[in-house]
């Protein structure tokens, strides 16, 4: 789908015209170009990479390597999962551009005047196009979200592991990056092997194509290539292909791995797939028909390629010399094994006509996924129903506590237990579904259908009220810490990014007229028991300047809070009267009648002496805490 829409749009043509007026304009830099609202980046393929230290040969950490600029998607692995890792060398080289003036520039004119960008790059360009998106995707998530990236390479090295991969598919990343590759083309499949034994030869290569690259002139001028010493080079990296694609996903740790989707070109057409092991495989067995000559001449045709896409796409294919059977799937292999160039009769076309089908199994199953999903969405519903009656019943309570505070201070009751059962099973369904999408089992554009987003705010703002009050309950803030930063669970993280990144109606942006049914802010209460904490803790701080930081973060929560109860954001039961908001109301009013009797705050000074004034100060109007309440 990915592929038709690129070949029946100027996308491919223009990004590849960008790229090779980068290799031969912008040698070593990168090309703009603005169409309508669409900004374009090209990447010359034109770069010189430094190999002379082997931590810019091998993988390294993301993290610590970009020093924190791809913000929360290089946190590193979760549990197990080794860290995110990336080539040391091309990260160092993206690192050049990055700090740049004209690169940061060049990227803030794009975000204030386009809608769309398209990073894309030739050959060493490509990696440096992958790593602009990546950058961009992990900073407007919060700055710009409703800026479209889209990343499409030619020719690209790989970039990073299998942590990266699936990273960038957590983040549903995948069909934001297209990776074109020729049947034959040797540096896709480069670092699958071990560099250092061939320095020499891949020098001698990245010579001779980067000279061809700025001017089919300028060939003559490059060493003259060995294809004795080239085939070596070839039959390595061949074997290492091979090795990986039988191994599957039992990976080593420090193995590159693919992401996003390939577009496999021909000269009988082209084959789009985003299965990371059929990516592997292909990659072997359209590898497996070239020779020492074809890879080095496939990295420089890619004109003719795009070309031939774009052009075939246009037309109808005849396929009379394949047969078809009565299965639509058969027919769809065959269409994709004739564009691919692998004849029936070659030995290696069972092996291509497998691995098409496992991707294509995997495709389907994912719409089938989806379809299931629908039904156990439903099937949920009578759970989420019996806890909004709950709402309503604690709401309407006599006790006037309000939902968060009954559940919170429930006792061992039917109802409550039901509630509490409830949420459990709730949340063991929304953990299910983030599980099927990080492992790519449903489809590409899951997280942005409005069935899914809006049903996951609503049990976001429904359910981690509970999940909050359960949290309080068992005095895991004790053990842990407050909930925000310690307790919450990555499913409403990840369910707050699917709800700001969705498409705002004008309806959304009107004022409202009466309360929310569901406080809007799924995290107000949790807010509520820290900024109470701080007050219980403002009243044993000896420390002027933690004292003065203490005060501020209550100052700021109750602007925060009286501004969304203004603005009518909350529900009713933060307004119940037994509440802990309404506790907390109290406790500030008599907390900062005790502070007007303090003496102004005053700056540390070295000598100790105002220090001294405060501490006799607050030693004599000290609040206290009483029942779980502050008193005078």
């Amino acid at each position: 789908m990915l592929a038709t829409y690129l070949a029946s749009t100027p996308l491919l043509e223009e990004s590849w015209r960008l790229c090779s007026r980068a290799n031969t304009a912008a040698q070593q830099s990168f090309a703009v170009n603005r169409v309508g609202k669409v900004a374009y980046v090209a990447f010359s393929g034109v770069q010189v990479v430094d190999c002379s230290e082997e931590s810019c040969r091998s993988l390294v950490e993301l993290e610590s390597g970009a020093k924190g600029i791809f913000g929360a998607f290089c946190g590193g692995g979760e549990g197990d999962r080794e860290p995110i890792m990336v080539h040391g060398g091309l990260l160092q080289l993206f690192l050049c551009f990055y700090h740049t003036h004209n690169f940061q520039h060049k990227m803030l004119e794009i975000l204030n005047e386009s809608k769309s960008v398209v990073f894309t790059g030739h050959s060493l360009g490509g990696a440096l196009a992958s790593l602009s998106a990546l950058w961009l995707l992990s900073t407007i998530q919060t700055a710009s979200p409703s800026i479209h990236v889209l990343c499409i390479t030619y020719g690209s090295p790989m970039l990073g592991n299998q942590s990266f991969s699936q990273a960038i598919l957590q983040e549903r990343w995948g069909g934001n990056f297209f990776h074109v590759v020729a049947e034959h083309d040797i540096v896709p499949r480069l670092l699958f092997a071990p560099a250092s034994p061939f320095m020499d030869q891949l020098r001698a290569l990245f010579e001779f194509w980067q000279l061809s690259m700025a001017s089919p002139y300028l060939t003559q001028l490059a060493p003259k290539l060995s294809f004795d010493n080239i085939a070596e080079v070839f039959d390595k990296v061949l074997a290492c292909v091979e090795e990986r694609s039988r191994r599957g996903n039992d990976q080593e740790r420090s193995s590159f791995w693919p992401f996003g989707s390939y577009l496999f070109c021909t000269e009988n057409g082209a084959i789009c797939l985003d299965n990371r092991m059929a990516i592997v495989k292909l990659l072997y067995l359209t590898l497996a028909k070239g020779s020492a000559k074809s890879c080095v001449e496939d990295h420089l045709k890619y004109e003719n390629y795009v070309g031939g896409v774009c052009w075939q796409y246009l037309q109808r294919k005849s396929l009379t010399d394949v047969y078809f059977s009565e299965s639509s799937n058969e027919a769809g292999i065959a269409l994709a094994l004739q564009s691919s160039g692998i004849a029936s009769q070659e030995p290696i076309y069972g092996a291509a006509k497998n691995c098409l089908g496992m991707a294509r199994q995997l495709g389907c199953r994912r719409n089938l996924n989806n379809a299931k999903m629908a039904v156990s969405l439903a099937k949920i519903t009578p759970l989420r129903a019996q806890i909004e009656w709950y709402k309503a019943f604690c709401d309407d309570s006599d006790d006037q506590l309000g939902y968060y505070d009954s559940f919170k201070r429930r006792s061992a009751s039917k109802r409550g237990s039901k509630v509490n059962m409830n949420r459990v099973r709730l949340g063991q369904f929304w953990d299910e579904v983030i599980n099927m999408l990080e492992t790519n089992q449903l489809t590409q554009d899951f997280h942005n259908l409005p069935k899914y987003v809006n049903a996951s705010q609503f049990y976001k703002l429904l359910v981690e009220p509970l999940e909050i009050a359960e949290y309080y309950r068992t005095g895991m803030h004790k053990k842990k810490g407050h909930y925000i930063e310690h307790g919450r669970e990555k499913r409403f993280k990840i369910f707050d990014k699917w709800w700001r990144d969705r498409k705002v109606g004008d309806e959304e942006r009107n004022p409202r007229s009466k309360f929310a049914s569901l406080t809007q802010d799924s995290c107000f209460w949790a807010r509520v028991e820290e900024a109470r904490d701080n007050m219980y803790r403002i009243t044993s701080e000896m420390d002027l300047g933690r004292h003065s930081l203490l005060l501020d973060k209550i100052e700021k929560f109750e602007r925060y809070a009286s501004g969304m109860i203004e603005r009518m954001e909350v529900s009713v039961d933060v307004l119940a009267k037994n509440s802990s908001y309404n506790l907390f109301r109290e406790e500030w009013k008599v907390l900062q009648s005790q502070m007007q009797l303090l003496p102004t705050r005053f700056p540390v000074s070295q000598d100790g002496m105002v220090q001294e004034i405060c501490f006799e100060a607050e030693t004599t109007f000290r609040p206290a805490f009483h029942d779980g309440k502050l008193v005078s």
